[in-house]
């Protein structure tokens, strides 16, 4: 008998807090477990931006690119673990909102694996948005702790 796949395609948010990790390491289990796909999404937050830094094209550029390397990390993690198709996404915005009603409909995941808690200090991507997406996107959500 064989078994039916619950999901062929995963995103998980990551950012750098320990909630997030314990994520990341779910849905790579779960991927290799599924033989699915899997969906890493960071999302720039341009409100934690100063109105000259928002000006700047250099700055931008150059934030953008430290998170698209800080992405293909754990992109490279996530195949050294055993998951075949990868894929990072970038987006930019307010987080659960950007996820929820641009990255989800694009993808068209099964699942979205989020940690609970935000990191601590002026950037916090994703922790803080989890109850966010929890309410309001179209799939099932399944928050880490």
């Amino acid at each position: 008998m064989t078994e039916k796949k619950i999901f062929t395609k995963i995103l998980v948010g990551v950012d750098d807090s320990a909630d997030s990790q314990l994520a990341f390491k779910y849905a790579i289990k779960r991927a290799r477990l599924e033989d699915a796909e899997l969906y890493i999404v960071s999302v720039l937050e341009s409100d934690d931006r100063s109105v000259y830094e928002a000006l700047s094209k250099d700055f931008i550029h150059g934030e953008r690119a430290q998170l698209v390397e800080h992405v293909n990390e754990y992109v490279q993690q996530a195949h050294e673990a055993g998951v075949e198709n990868v894929f990072p996404v970038i987006a930019e915005g307010d987080p659960g909102k950007e996820i929820v009603n641009t990255v989800i409909p694009s993808i068209k995941p099964e699942v979205l694996i989020v940690g609970s808690l935000a990191k601590k200090g002026p950037k916090k991507y994703l922790g803080s948005q989890a109850a966010y997406m929890a309410k309001y996107a179209p799939i099932s959500v399944l928050v880490v702790r």
